[in-house]
């Protein structure tokens, strides 16, 4: 049995019985310190360090897994909290050795090691894992993906899985409405929602350890694929092009293998959207040369999958955690602010009344000194400075308003420039991803090549000055925007 012991009003000692988890969520305003006492312990995957004081807020809802038992210190009032012992996580951890065997062979087939029969996938030879996770909505697939990453990492093997997200309504590591990858040396922290698969040297102070992630981000500008799905599928394609061109640089780096998280749209069988979906998860497929697929608490979907893929890859159906928490489109919205506003400023989650230590870890750092806390720039440029498009179907007038007979010339990922100074632009507020310059050795300019340049930044707009056509622009860092091109899509945000 699970026991509970009352330290002050505030601290109480919870002991875990083996291969159980204690599983928490939070409100708004409200944080939570958790401390491993005594035993072994994990966050989706990540092992706890033993007497660390672990601060989670903005709405965080986890789970701390045991395998062999464990008391935990907990500091704060979640607004719900209990212990289960019905837990997936003997799957997952079978499905992570599998995986595993991939990767040794592949790295024994890069270095010309012999290999017994035993060791070679009938249906994968000896490549590398390259999985994709499919499932519908609040199924748990993030939390598979890095639980899945966390393993990899921790096998002391130097495995560097390279982590995708095909989810614009997450985020990943940049803002909502990016599609984004990295290659994760190290166990991914979990603090908040807000930084579903940690913090990047790009928008965190450089003394930061935890932040040494450079993710690789292209714009889509959407929290739903249904806004643009011509968009969406040149965007996968264009990751899956850099990720195996660096594949190609490094092939030991490939044997690590790589994890796709994707959206709920992509396992939804009806409804608006339903008819790309399928064309999505192709695209995937290709872009990242899958080879397993995992299915999360999806029969019909698993099924689906095994008659269109099983005949050349791995296909399997692995059960939905019963901690999943059902997610409301406002909760959703909520995370999308939290997100933005810790791109530009930082967080540091306030730590729960009663707690006895100031060193405290948060996204797995030390912060007794708020060294979360970013500094960013306000600076104003001429409407001219700055080179606008807008991409996508909003930008065009309906099919019904276009005269009869008539075709329409301009496709749906054709961008379109936007003029800062007439009111209709739609610039007050709205964020923009700033793009890497052009190929300096494609000497041939076009409008669409835009589309296949990555993100080197994001600014939001925060005033317009239409006498003096100048406009106000929130950085995270200090430099200069002229001569930038940047991509608005549908995402708005102020202080």
């Amino acid at each position: 049995m699970d026991s509970v012991e009352n330290v002050n009003v505030h601290t109480r000692l919870r002991t875990l019985q083996p291969e159980s988890e204690y599983r928490f969520e939070l409100d708004r305003g409200t944080s939570l310190a958790i401390k491993l006492v005594t035993g072994h312990a994990e966050i989706f995957g990540a092992e706890m360090a033993d007497g660390k004081t672990y601060l989670f807020g903005q709405e965080c809802k986890a789970a701390i897994f045991t395998w062999h038992g464990c008391t935990l210190e907990i500091t704060g009032h979640p607004s719900v909290d209990y212990d289960s012992e019905e837990t997936p996580m003997v799957t997952y951890a079978n499905v992570h050795m599998a995986l595993e065997g991939m990767r040794v062979s592949a790295l024994a087939a890069v270095h010309g090691s012999p290999l017994q029969e035993d060791d070679v996938d009938e249906k994968t030879g000896t490549e590398a894992p390259r999985v994709l996770v499919l499932g519908p909505e609040n199924s748990g697939k993030t939390s598979v993906c890095k639980i899945l990453t966390n393993y990899a990492v921790r096998m002391g093997q130097n495995w560097t899985p390279m982590l995708v997200n095909v989810d614009p309504s997450e985020g990943g590591w940049a803002i909502p409405g990016a599609i984004s990858a990295a290659p994760i040396p190290a166990a991914i922290q979990t603090a908040t929602p807000a930084s579903p698969f940690g913090s990047v040297a790009t928008s965190a102070p450089n003394h930061v350890a935890s932040n040494a992630l450079l993710p690789l981000s292209y714009w889509y500008g959407h929290a739903e694929m249904r806004r643009n799905p011509l968009l969406m599928d040149r965007l996968i394609r264009n990751l899956g092009e850099n990720i195996r061109d660096k594949y190609e640089s490094d092939p030991e780096s490939h044997c690590s293998g790589l994890i796709v998280d994707t959206p709920s749209s992509f396992a939804a069988s009806s409804g608006t959207g339903s008819d790309h979906r399928l064309t999505m998860i192709k695209a995937c497929v290709d872009a990242f040369r899958i080879n397993v697929i995992l299915v999360v608490g999806h029969e019909k979907l698993s099924i689906e999958m095994q008659k269109t893929y099983g005949n050349r890859m791995r296909v399997l159906k692995i059960p939905k955690s019963g901690g999943v928490v059902e997610l409301d489109q406002d909760y959703r919205e909520r995370v999308h602010k939290y997100q933005l506003h810790n791109y530009f400023y930082g967080h540091v989650i306030e730590p729960p009344p009663g707690l006895s230590t100031k060193a405290y870890v948060q996204g797995g750092e030390q912060t007794p000194d708020l060294i979360l806390h970013l500094s960013p720039s306000s600076t104003t440029v001429n409407f001219g400075d700055i080179t606008i498009y807008r991409i996508g179907e909003e930008t065009m007038a309906p099919n019904s308003a276009l005269p009869i007979g008539a075709a329409r010339v301009v496709s749906e990922v054709q961008p379109l420039l936007v003029d800062p100074s007439l009111s209709a632009s739609g610039l007050y507020n709205a964020v923009l991803a700033i793009l890497a310059p052009p190929n300096p050795d494609e000497s041939e300019r076009y409008d669409e090549e835009i589309l296949d340049l990555h993100v080197v930044g994001y600014v939001v707009i925060t005033a317009l000055d239409m006498p003096n056509k100048r406009m106000t622009v929130l950085s995270p860092s200090p430099g200069s925007l002229v001569g930038k091109t940047a991509i608005v899509g549908s995402f708005e945000w102020q202080e």
